[in-house]
């Protein structure tokens, strides 16, 4: 399985730039059951492929998973319908707000064993270190 992880995660590094990910590649994860995450802007946490969402980031968050995907707020910050939904999460994604007194803009911590990848900004600086992992790993 990871080789596909691989080959995509070296596709993106090769091809990604802040303005977007390529088509083909999202298309390619998608047919291949693999989420893409990565940041956009200084407010973003993408996801994107067998997975498609965006989540306000700013300054960092952190993203719950269940065995079926990313579990969403569906209502206001301090939500009771959420907070029992997210006894179900099983992983988590964090999203860290590097700032540029580090080497990454953003950077994900997490659990889901993953490939990374990395996207460099207009100016062709260290902008983002995404990952990449298979949907199906979030039922392990």
């Amino acid at each position: 399985m990871e080789d596909k992880l691989k080959y995509i995660a070296s596709r993106l590094t090769e091809n990604a730039t802040y303005r977007e990910i390529p088509a083909e590649l999202v298309e390619y994860a998608k047919e291949h059951g693999i989420v893409i995450v990565y940041g956009a802007s200084d407010d973003l946490m993408e996801f994107d492929g067998a997975i498609y969402e965006e989540i306000d980031a700013y300054e960092g968050t952190t993203a719950y998973l269940d065995e079926n995907g990313l579990i969403e707020n569906e209502c206001e910050e301090d939500c009771p319908y959420f907070k029992e939904k997210l006894k179900n999460a099983k992983h988590k994604i964090k999203a860290v707000w590097c700032g540029k007194d580090r080497n990454w803009t953003w950077t994900y911590d997490t659990d889901i064993l993953h490939e990374t990848f990395e996207i460099l900004d207009n100016d062709g600086e260290k902008y983002c270190l995404g990952i990449v992992f298979y949907k199906e790993s979030l039922k392990g």
